[in-house]
Order: structure tokens, then C-alpha cells, then sequence
């Protein structure tokens, strides 16, 4: 019996770290972003295994408290993540949890996973959505911050960045300074790496 509980928790782990580390290769292909997909890897395998051990133990109130404390305070010293990087932990971590203490069949989990990873991997490319990005700059020119000269300022930024600027959002101006905070949006080429 005690072995059949230890193949069935073989098994969940192998799919949950292969599951989670072909999507964090998915989110790495596109962002380059190695130090955080390095971390959700790890974060993924912590989170099923902490989960799936945890899982059998009763678990007092103050010890769950004891941990989320701690999570809280990791959380709070941490740089701030953004939307695209906190929705690959959100998967990661519904990985862990569902390998870790779902009632699913072994081909059901791994058919979960597989769809997770192939939406994530049809998001990622331009075969839904365009892939545009977004940057914040501080502008000098304060003429060309005005509506009337919206083709103007694009045309400007154009040819500063080297990027495809379509539209530009005033964040703040400072008429103390002539400049102007302005997020460009701007389209990405097919093997632009940031």
C-alpha cells in the first residue's frame, strides 16, 4: 500500500515538474527573462511539494498562519512583478496545487497541463493577438506633447527609438522641467528580445 502511495507521488511530481517547466520554457522563449523563469521553476516544484506532503499531515492553525507569514514577507521584499510574469506564477502554482492535491486521473492532470501550455504558447505568438509592448519615456520636446501635433510626436519618437510607435499616452507633464513622461506603445518585431 505504502508503495502504491509512493509511485502515485512519483508520478504527480514528474508530470507536475515537466508540465511546469515546458511552460516556463514557453515564457522564457519570449521574455528571455532567465532569473524569473528560473524561479518559477523552482517555485513550482517548492509549491507541489510542500502541498502534496502538507496534504496528508493535519495541519495546525498556527503553523498555515506561521507559513503564510512568511510568504507574505518574501512577497513584500521582492522587486514587483509584472502582469505577464504574475500570471505565469498564477499557473505555476495552480500546476503544483492540482498535481499536488487533485482527485484527477494521472491522463487528466497531463491533459490539463497540456492545454495550460498550448493556450499559453498560442497567446504568446501573433496568431491571436498582436504582439505590441509598451515603454515609458521622458520627452524633451514639449511642443510636440500636444494634440494638435499627435503625428508629429509619434514621427519624433519613430526615428529616436527605432521602434514602430502607433500611439503615445501622456503619463504626466512637467512644465517646471519641459519634459513630459509618455508611454509609446509600439509594435514588436518577430525576433525582438527585450
Amino acid at each position: 500500500m505504502e508503495s502504491a502511495v509512493d509511485f502515485h507521488f512519483v508520478i504527480r511530481l514528474l508530470i507536475n515538474t515537466a508540465s511546469v517547466f515546458v511552460l516556463i520554457r514557453c515564457y522564457y522563449a519570449f521574455s528571455r527573462h532567465r532569473e524569473n523563469a528560473a524561479s518559477f521553476i523552482l517555485f513550482g516544484v517548492g509549491v507541489f511539494l510542500v502541498t502534496a506532503l502538507l496534504h496528508s499531515v493535519t495541519v495546525t492553525m498556527g503553523f498555515a498562519f506561521g507559513l503564510f507569514a512568511v510568504f507574505s514577507m518574501l512577497r513584500y521584499r521582492t522587486e514587483a512583478l509584472g502582469i505577464k510574469e504574475m500570471t505565469y506564477l498564477f499557473l505555476v502554482i495552480a500546476m503544483a496545487l492540482l498535481a499536488a492535491v487533485g482527485t484527477m486521473h494521472h491522463l487528466e492532470l497531463v491533459f490539463l497541463n497540456m492545454l495550460v501550455i498550448v493556450l499559453a504558447l498560442v497567446l504568446e505568438t501573433r496568431v491571436l493577438l498582436p504582439r505590441h509592448s509598451e515603454r515609458e519615456v521622458e520627452y524633451e520636446k514639449i511642443e510636440n506633447v500636444h494634440r494638435d501635433r499627435r503625428e508629429l510626436l509619434i514621427a519624433d519618437l519613430r526615428e529616436r527609438t527605432g521602434l514602430d510607435v502607433f500611439r503615445v499616452d501622456v503619463v504626466s507633464v512637467s512644465y517646471l522641467r519641459d519634459t513630459a513622461m509618455l508611454r509609446m506603445h509600439f509594435r514588436q518585431e518577430a525576433d525582438h528580445v527585450r
